[in-house]
């Protein structure tokens, strides 16, 4: 066994590394010395089974009162990082590990890119910064000190009622405050009303083919399979989801994710004659409603039936994702497995950020921002139609003019989708390819990408398309009437 006076690795006397606690102020000089032995614990730079000095011992080499060592053993003593015996010393225990090395962030993070048009994110300098903190303020100011305790797991009460009245005034939806569950988004809605459905004895779901590959990995979250379902032109095709066995679908009828179109209003009705036919339901998935830029958004399916469709958004493009703020309107036969669920999950989301939020609706903020994001992204979307048709002639972006991406099928001269793809790769431009998002492969030859704007500026928009076409090379360029 060694000892601590003996030193460490490179010959430095160990009591060294308490010197810099020791030179602490007297008000710190306690809690400073805890601390450094407990690191060089931690990190092995006092091995386990070394024996540390008298408390007298140490107290002189450091030049502190022997009562603050004395203080600082029986403190580590008591939590295992030392250990000691009536007469045997104070001795390095062997119960700690060294901690992992620092903190990693695994937020999404795409290194030597310059131009990034894959699909789903907002533009997070649109953030309504000074209307937030105003209104965070002003709540702050006002709210009572009870509502600070836990809330209610639904939803604060003034947040229900103000989303209620916009979704029904915005999305045409039957709006009842006491069945809005606020939420963490629409992935939390999801998770929610799958753990639901788990408990009525639903053994899968269906999902759209193509769709969110998030939906089938949240509902496999909560112990239910997931069935796709094809997409086509109309919307789900009713075959064969008649066929699935399925009682319970989650669809995005307002705009297909990622197809980009509407459902047909004859879709729409087979849709929900279907859930009734076999006491099923519906997950409406309105992710970008409220952006359309040719005409009034179409209004949200769960207003025909609010006993058969939850219907789910959030703020995620419209304010931003990183505040987890959603809500989901919940069919009478769930909400009380919902909210159980909520209650257990996470007792209820941040107070002072659904007050905020309620403020923000209420005074006629939400609207504006909704007004902010509409232009910039309709700017947008026009830039990028812009741009394909001059770097790559003959390109088709279909869909509805509507949301923060489109789907744009190049020329089959442009392809293959593997040859576009590693060329956009070394350009560093990112895309995605509309095989990503389902089971359906196409054999016209055609590269079909799905390509979002919403976050990019008209002027990098310009410049991904650019590069693109000079990285699959000169013949796009000189198709569209340019230089090489």
């Amino acid at each position: 066994m060694g000892d601590v006076r003996g030193g460490i690795a490179g010959g430095q006397p160990a009591w060294e590394l308490l010197l810099p606690a020791a030179a602490e102020p007297a008000r710190r000089r306690g809690r400073a010395l805890q601390e450094a032995l407990r690191e060089a614990v931690r990190t092995g730079r006092l091995a386990a089974g070394t024996r540390l000095p008298s408390s007298r011992a140490l107290a002189a080499d450091l030049g502190v009162s022997r009562g603050l060592v004395t203080e600082a053993y029986e403190q580590l003593t008591a939590e295992g990082y030392l250990r000691s015996g009536r007469g045997s010393g104070t001795w390095v225990g062997g119960s700690a590990r060294a901690a992992a090395p620092g903190v990693r962030d695994l937020a999404p993070r795409t290194p030597g890119v310059r131009v990034d048009f894959r699909p789903g994110t907002p533009d997070l300098s649109l953030f309504p910064r000074s209307a937030w903190g105003a209104a965070q303020r002003a709540v702050l100011a006002e709210l009572a000190h009870r509502r600070l305790g836990y809330p209610d797991p639904r939803g604060l009460p003034e947040l229900r009622g103000a989303l209620a009245a916009l979704l029904a005034r915005r999305r045409g939806v039957v709006a009842d405050p006491e069945r809005l569950v606020v939420c963490s988004g629409v992935a939390q809605a999801a998770t929610l009303l799958g753990h639901a459905l788990r408990t009525l004895g639903h053994a899968a779901v269906g999902v759209e083919d193509p769709g969110s590959p998030e939906h089938a990995r949240l509902f496999a979250a909560t112990g239910l399979d997931t069935v796709w379902l094809p997409v086509d032109a109309e919307g789900l095709a009713p075959g064969p989801l008649a066929a699935s066995g399925v009682r319970a679908v989650v669809v995005t009828p307002s705009h297909q994710f990622p197809s980009g179109i509407g459902y047909a209003a004859r879709r729409r009705a087979d849709l929900l004659d279907w859930a009734r036919s076999v006491d099923g339901f519906v997950l409406e998935d309105d992710y970008d409603g409220d952006f359309r830029y040719d005409r009034a958004p179409v209004g949200a399916l769960q207003g025909l039936d609010p006993e058969r469709v939850a219907y789910a958004g959030s703020v995620s493009k419209s304010l931003a994702p990183g505040l987890r703020l959603g809500w989901m309107l919940v069919p009478e036969a769930l909400l009380d497995e919902v909210v159980e669920r909520k209650r257990t999950m996470d007792l209820g989301n941040p107070v002072l950020d659904q007050a905020v939020l309620a403020r923000l609706v209420t005074s006629g903020g939400y609207d504006r921002q909704l007004r902010r994001c509409q232009r910039a992204y309709r700017e947008r979307r026009d830039a990028l139609v812009s741009a394909l048709e001059q770097h790559f002639p003959g390109t088709e972006v279909s869909g509805i003019a509507a949301g923060l991406h489109v789907i744009a099928r190049v020329p089959r001269d442009q392809g293959p989708t593997a040859r576009l793809l590693e060329r956009a790769r070394a350009a560093g431009v990112a895309l995605r390819p509309l095989e990503d998002y389902g089971t359906a492969r196409f054999d016209d030859g055609a590269v079909r990408l799905v390509i979002g704007y919403a976050h990019l500026t008209p002027s990098d928009i310009a410049l991904g398309v650019r590069l693109l076409a000079e990285a699959y090379g000169p013949g796009a360029v000189r198709a569209a009437g340019t230089a090489p």
